[in-house]
């Protein structure tokens, strides 16, 4: 009977070892499934696709809620673009109208930046309030930095999308473009095709790469990923609205002694 006893334990424990195994695969396999939905919600949402976010919101609910890197519902998307039909179908499956992403933006608040009327009227008609980056409320929060595992920011090409994409800057070795990466507007750094194969432009890129992983502060643009793997090469950050300093200086003269303090004061607080 002794005998028995720890055959019986150790068959107790096999058993207990493969039914976690395979609790933990089916986690895996729940929040793979989970994200894809959430990428898929957010695609269509951007691409003004209102019988695909439909259906997916019928087997789903859930995803009226879903969010982005940046916590952008599929409504924020909508609103920027001033699509709608998207809109309205979010707004009756339950979509939170005043969701504020990690700026704080309301849904509102991006339509009204990018002014979208019709799109205003609506989420005013539904108890929208405008608050975030483009009203009075804005406060910088950072965010935690991307692991610095290559598969967590490596991006696939096909995911940005230049349909809408203008350049906003120019260097010697490449462009900036504003482009939108799953539905949200992003700023893309692209490799000349002329300088794609030089060895020191490459090197220079990569270096540029490695650098902005590590570093991560609300006076620094926020980096996002990158493509490193095909070509072109490109890097993608977050898109600053009111543009670089290059720009101001180019659009409004030289600045008062006392902007240019506080601009030296924040430039020097990441150092």
């Amino acid at each position: 009977m002794s005998s028995d006893t720890p055959s019986s334990a150790a068959d107790t424990k096999t058993a207990g070892s493969s039914s976690s195994s395979s609790e933990t695969t089916t986690d895996k396999q729940k929040e793979k499934a989970r994200v894809s939905r959430t990428s898929l919600i957010l695609w269509h949402a951007h691409q003004n696709d209102t019988a695909a976010v439909r259906k997916l919101l019928e087997e789903d609910p859930s995803l009226v809620r879903a969010m982005d890197y940046d916590n952008r519902t599929p409504l924020h998307v909508a609103s920027l673009h001033g699509w709608i039909d998207i809109a309205q179908c979010l707004i009756d499956f339950g979509a939170d109208v005043n969701a504020q992403d990690r700026w704080k933006n309301t849904p509102l608040a991006d339509a009204e930046g990018a002014k979208k009327h019709n799109m205003i009227e609506l989420l005013k008609s539904y108890g929208g309030l405008s608050y975030g980056q483009n009203g009075s409320h804005y406060e910088p929060k950072p965010v935690p930095p991307p692991l610095p595992n290559k598969c967590d920011w490596e991006i696939e090409p096909s995911e940005l999308d230049f349909t809408n994409s203008n350049i906003i800057g120019k260097g010697s070795f490449g462009e900036i473009l504003k482009a939108f990466w799953r539905g949200t507007p992003v700023a893309v750094k692209r490799i000349l095709p002329s300088l794609s194969d030089d060895r020191m432009v490459i090197q220079d890129f990569r270096h540029e790469v490695i650098l902005l992983v590590k570093l991560r502060h609300p006076n620094i643009v926020q980096f996002l990923g990158a493509v490193t793997e095909r070509k072109p090469l490109m890097l993608i950050t977050e898109y600053l609205r009111g543009g670089d300093l290059h720009q101001h200086l180019k659009e409004k003269g030289a600045l008062s002694p006392l902007a240019a303090i506080n601009f030296a004061l924040d430039i020097s607080r990441y150092i």
